[in-house]
C-alpha cells in the first residue's frame, strides 16, 4: 500500500491528541480529517470512502461503539475501523470487535505502531474488494484493471481507471470531488481542474461503450454511477409521459 494514498478519518474530542495524530499524519504526506463528534463522524464516513477510520470510544455526543456500528452499516464500503482508548479491559477490546471494528489500540499508544496498523488494515480492505463490481451493463474487473460495458471492452487510463473503480465501490453513493482528487494525486493535487478533464473523458469512453449517462454530476458533492434499469425507467416514463399528453390533445373526428 502506497503510503500517499492512505485517506485517515481520526474520531477524537481531545483537542491536544487529535492535534498530535494529524500532525503525525500529514509527516507521513497522508491525508486526514478530523471529527470531534460522532455525528460528525458518522456523516464524513457515509460521505467520503476512507481507507481508515481512527475511532475513539469516549465522545461527547455518541457512544463509540454505537459510532462503530453506524460507520460499518452506513459507510460507501467496508471501511476498517481501528478503535483507539485507554479502555483496556477484556469485556471493553471483545464489545469493540464485536461491534464491528478491525482493530483496538489502547492508550498511550506509539503513533508509528498506529500508522503500521492503518497499513495493514487498508491493504486487507484493497483485498476485500471483489474480483468484479458489476452496475447495471457495466462491469469493472479490478484485479485486471479493465472494464467491460454490455460485455465490450471500455478504454480506460490509469486516471479514468481509479475514477471509475471508486464509484463503482460506492455505488450507489456518490463520490466527493475531494476524494477523487485525493485518490488521484494525493496531497499535490494540479492547480487546474484536472479532474474535470479525467472525468469528461471517462465519460466519453463510457459514451463510446454503449453507457452515455453512467456518470452523474451531484452539484457541490461530486460523481455518482447511475444503473442502465435507472435510465431506462426514466427514458420510459418520459416516452409515456409525453405519449399520454399527446393522446390527450387529440380531437376525435365527429
Amino acid at each position: 500500500m502506497n503510503r500517499s494514498a492512505l485517506s485517515i478519518l481520526v474520531v477524537e474530542d481531545h483537542p491536544a491528541i487529535a492535534r498530535q495524530i494529524g500532525q503525525f499524519l500529514d509527516g507521513l504526506k497522508w491525508h486526514a480529517d478530523h471529527a470531534a463528534t460522532g455525528a460528525l463522524a458518522i456523516e464524513l464516513a457515509t460521505r467520503e470512502p476512507y481507507d481508515v477510520v481512527l475511532l475513539d470510544l469516549n465522545l461527547p455526543d455518541i457512544d463509540g461503539f454505537d459510532v462503530c456500528r453506524a460507520i460499518k452499516a452506513r459507510a460507501p464500503r467496508n471501511v476498517p475501523v481501528l478503535m483507539l482508548t485507554a479502555r483496556d479491559a477484556f469485556e471493553d477490546k471483545a464489545r469493540g470487535f464485536h461491534g464491528g471494528a478491525d482493530d483496538y489500540v489502547t492508550k498511550p499508544f506509539d503513533l508509528r505502531e498506529v500508522a503500521l496498523r492503518c497499513e495493514a488494515l487498508a491493504r486487507r480492505g484493497q483485498l476485500h474488494i471483489g474480483q468484479e463490481l458489476r452496475v447495471g451493463s457495466l462491469v469493472l474487473l479490478p484485479r485486471e484493471r479493465r472494464a467491460l460495458c454490455n460485455g465490450a471492452p471500455v478504454a480506460l487510463t490509469q486516471a479514468g481507471f481509479k475514477i471509475l473503480l471508486m464509484l463503482c465501490t460506492a455505488f450507489p453513493r456518490a463520490v466527493s470531488r475531494s476524494a477523487l482528487i485525493h485518490e488521484l494525486w494525493g496531497a499535490d493535487p494540479p492547480d487546474s481542474d484536472a479532474l474535470k478533464s479525467h472525468v469528461y473523458a471517462l465519460r466519453r469512453q463510457l459514451e463510446l461503450a454503449g453507457a452515455p449517462h453512467a456518470i452523474v454530476t451531484i452539484p457541490q458533492l461530486g460523481y455518482r454511477l447511475q444503473a442502465d434499469e435507472v435510465i431506462d425507467a426514466a427514458s420510459k416514463t418520459a416516452n409515456n409521459t409525453a405519449s399520454n399528453a399527446a393522446s390527450d390533445g387529440q380531437v376525435d373526428p365527429a
